[in-house]
């Protein structure tokens, strides 16, 4: 993401983006699993905020062994996904989560990508590695180190990148264990529609939708993007028509008039 005016950071804020330089990376990677647990366990997709906190904290729904483990659990989840059905980032994650099983990988990287800085910083040093190649974990951490030198410890600096390498992994950028090779991923419609509306949200329009940093976390060509992004039309969760040379793009199913108004001002 760019550098924003701070009237545009603070429309993208209330829809669900963050911009703090803390983020659940300095401790967890982007929580998949957990995720995955949480949403099946609670499937109202208006479920409020308190009811995610009972089902972690109360029912322990994610099975951790200690109270304290539950809540850097929720504090955690908190942080990457909002859990919150009045945030839009959120609502439009769970629209597409159901409908979309074979992108929820993909979808949990695009939402935690734009809610903790540390992810941030390192998508650059993975989306940069050609397929095939190998990522040496020394070379992350200087990669990281030199984002904002001397700001984390060595410590600090081990566990961050060992959690971005995980997150990478699990949304299909990296492949291996121990060894960890770039390999590409393969978009679904729904995380082309996710990542379409991320651009929107910041301002972007058209044939420019295709081309921002939300799709290119994605691995995929503009007219690959837009191919499955048509498909996504078709399914009824977002609307994409294009006429030669030009696109539109809307969202009824993923914004509320109200919020589609916002984003127009």
């Amino acid at each position: 993401m760019l550098a924003k005016s701070p009237t545009v950071e603070n429309n993208l804020v209330r829809f669900g983006f963050r911009f703090d330089r803390s983020g659940a990376h300095l401790a967890r990677s982007m929580m998949l699993d957990d995720l995955r647990r949480l949403l099946e366990h609670v499937p109202d997709t208006q479920a409020t905020r308190a009811e995610f906190a009972r089902a972690i904290l109360d029912e322990n729904c994610l099975g951790k062994r200690s109270a304290q483990t539950r809540a850097l659990s929720l504090r955690h989840l908190t942080n990457l996904y909002a859990l919150d059905p009045q945030v839009p980032l959120f609502q439009a994650l769970r629209y597409l989560w159901s409908r979309d099983a074979d992108g929820q990988p993909l979808l949990a990287c695009l939402v935690a990508y734009v809610r903790d800085a540390v992810l941030r910083m390192s998508a650059p040093f993975v989306l940069r590695m050609p397929p095939g190649q190998a990522m040496a974990p020394q070379q992350l951490r200087d990669y990281l180190d030199a984002q904002t030198p001397g700001r984390f410890s060595p410590a600090t600096l081990k566990s961050s990148a060992q959690n971005v390498a995980t997150t990478w992994t699990h949304a299909g950028h990296l492949q291996g264990s121990v060894k960890k090779i770039r390999v590409t991923v393969q978009p679904t419609p729904g995380a082309v529609a996710l990542a379409l509306l991320l651009g929107y949200m910041e301002g972007t329009r058209g044939e420019l939708l295709f081309e921002t940093t939300y799709t290119k976390l994605l691995d995929a060509a503009p007219e690959r993007c837009m191919e499955l992004a048509e498909q996504a039309s078709r399914r009824g969760w977002i609307v994409c028509n294009r006429i030669g040379t030009v696109v539109e793009v809307r969202f009824p199913q993923l914004l509320t008039t109200q919020q589609q108004e916002t984003i127009c001002e």
